[in-house]
């Protein structure tokens, strides 16, 4: 048990002494100013950060002087009870605790002229957050290629709501092939004797076939009767 309170006790006053060892000290309205009239030391303040174990250095002539007030006696510039009060000329304040704490000059109408000064101390500083490499884009994998398979693929053959209708071509007609029907024969005229004319108004009766050989037997026998009657005549005279 007492080692381990030992131990506690070590790792306290290491850490406070890190801490100190750590501490800044800052002068009040510094580095173009101090602890006087002619000073914003509130503008100054406001621009710092203060951690539990730093110190403010005050430094001031004989006619200024440091006093720790409460907040309302801070608002009000009122010098009368002060928490704890400082002159010198060169005076260190250490920041043991976080929190707030309010600082006036006691010289008369010096705080309401601005000599003024709050001061709010953090428990530890706070380190800026440490900016986490950026991990880079996962590479794409290069795609393996999907095999083509061997068979040959299948072919649909169009719908006909889907398949254009082509209108039927007309090939065009060859002028040298040959007509299909031959020209009509020019009425050749006939070689047969024509029939006597007969007078118009009459009715014509075709012969029948053979009727034109017959009549020329008829005739020449005509002929021969009539010629041998005439001899007969004439040897009758």
């Amino acid at each position: 048990m007492a080692v381990q309170r030992t131990l506690i006790c070590l790792a306290a006053t290491t850490a406070l002494l890190m801490q100190l060892a750590m501490a800044a000290t800052y002068t009040v309205g510094g580095p173009n100013g101090g602890w006087d009239t002619t000073t914003n030391p509130q503008t100054w303040a406001t621009s710092q950060s203060f951690v539990v174990g730093d110190n403010l250095n005050f430094q001031y002539t004989s006619n200024h002087d440091v006093l720790e007030v409460s907040k309302a006696d801070y608002d009000a510039c009122t010098t009368s009870n002060a928490i704890q009060s400082y002159n010198g000329g060169n005076t260190v304040i250490t920041l043991s605790s976080p929190g707030k704490r309010y600082f006036i000059c006691g010289t008369a109408g010096h705080c309401s002229q601005g000599m003024k000064v709050e001061v709010d101390t953090l428990a530890t500083s706070s380190p800026p957050p440490a900016s986490s490499p950026t991990t880079p884009p996962p590479k794409a994998s290069p795609s393996t290629p999907t095999p083509v398979s061997s068979s040959a693929p299948e072919t649909s053959s169009p719908s006909p709501a889907q398949s254009p209708k082509t209108a039927p071509k007309m090939s065009p007609t060859s002028p040298s092939s040959s007509p299909s029907s031959s020209p009509p024969l020019a009425n050749v005229p006939s070689t047969e004797s024509p029939a006597t004319a007969s007078p118009p108004g009459s009715s014509t009766t075709a012969s029948p076939p053979g009727s034109s050989s017959a009549t020329k037997g008829v005739s020449k026998t005509t002929v021969t009767l009539g010629f041998s009657l005439g001899m007969l005549m004439l040897l009758a005279l």
